[in-house]
């Protein structure tokens, strides 16, 4: 297992390579020059000279390969992400600032994700066909058709004009207070966690009901073995591998989705500093961002791929 680690982990080189190229490459095409913004909002002259200066305090004179080289070798070396162009502060400071209030977040809304979907699919493949069978997956299928960002933005708007209520906007950090702040993270994690639940929900009715036509269900039923017994132990957890990797497929739609409950409920994680950057042009916090996330969605995959051999003792590392 040591040996396949090692090399899953010796794999992630190449491929952070070639999406950090991207990354950084890419956001540089964004429509729109930093310079230009930061003279119009300044209100500086946008003179020839002043114009040149702040390119090069900001290292945008050099080629893009060199910035690349520069950029990566600070990450490699010094573990520095660059400064934010607009705030003169370390992005490194930033992301950890910010990262736990997202992981928080996500780590919330897959909580809710699993409690919902695995139950629920898990009851709706035992009563095949029965009226609770058919809620579930009309539920599922409302889920699927219903977007988060639109969910999100009805329970921001609607209770305030007929209740005049509305969820708390000042974000109160875990470490100071954590019950107010679980009720303020709570209700976006409800409402990222239930859309991400529906495909989920699905999977698990579709596989639990392909195990339970295999003939050591058939056995374990034929020795009276209990209900309860032959679903949790027998069943479930082969029926779970693929929903596990569901997990995995699903890593990059939680963090957008994060994305875009931080905008609506003002959460301050990476998701609103990565909208703000994007608004501003600062190359060095999108790149920054997009790496970390990147790494995050890698090292989640990997471990999804070694928690197969605790659900499947046939599963072997090589």
């Amino acid at each position: 297992m040591k040996t396949y680690v090692a090399r899953r982990l010796l794999a992630l080189v190449p491929t952070l390579f070639f999406a950090s190229l991207i990354v950084f490459v890419t956001v540089r095409l964004i429509p729109g020059d930093v310079i230009d913004l930061m003279l119009s909002q300044n209100d500086v002259s946008a003179s020839k000279l002043t114009r040149d200066q702040l390119i090069a305090a900001l290292g945008l004179d050099k080629p893009m390969w060199e910035q690349y080289a520069l950029w990566m070798g600070g990450i490699l070396f010094r573990g520095d992400f660059g400064q934010s162009l607009w705030q003169n502060v370390p992005v490194s400071e930033l992301l950890l600032a910010r990262m736990p209030i997202t992981l928080e977040l996500g780590f919330l809304a897959l909580i809710v994700a699993l409690t919902v979907a695995i139950p629920i699919g898990v009851y709706s493949a035992i009563r095949q066909d029965t009226p609770g069978d058919y809620v579930a997956r009309s539920f599922s299928i409302l889920m699927l058709a219903v977007p988060s960002f639109w969910t999100g933005t009805m329970v921001m708007v609607f209770p305030s004009i007929w209740w005049g209520w509305s969820p708390e906007v000042r974000f109160v950090p875990f470490m100071e207070d954590p019950i107010q702040n679980l009720k303020q993270m709570i209700l976006p994690a409800i409402i990222l966690g239930t859309a991400l639940s529906a495909v989920s929900m699905r999977l698990t009715r579709t596989m639990m009901l392909e195990v339970l036509r295999q003939d050591y269900i058939r056995t374990a039923w034929a020795k009276g073995l209990s209900e309860r017994l032959v679903v949790s132990r027998h069943a479930l957890r082969n029926a779970l591998i693929p929903v596990v990797t569901l997990i995995g497929v699903q890593a990059p739609l939680l963090i957008g989705g994060a994305v875009i409950m931080e905008q609506i409920f003002v959460i301050p994680g990476m998701g609103l500093l990565l909208l703000d950057a994007v608004y501003q042009r600062d190359y060095p916090i999108i790149t920054g961002v997009f790496l970390v996330v990147g790494v995050a969605i890698m090292l989640l995959n990997l471990l999804i791929d070694l928690s197969y051999g605790l659900l499947d003792p046939k599963v072997r590392y090589r």
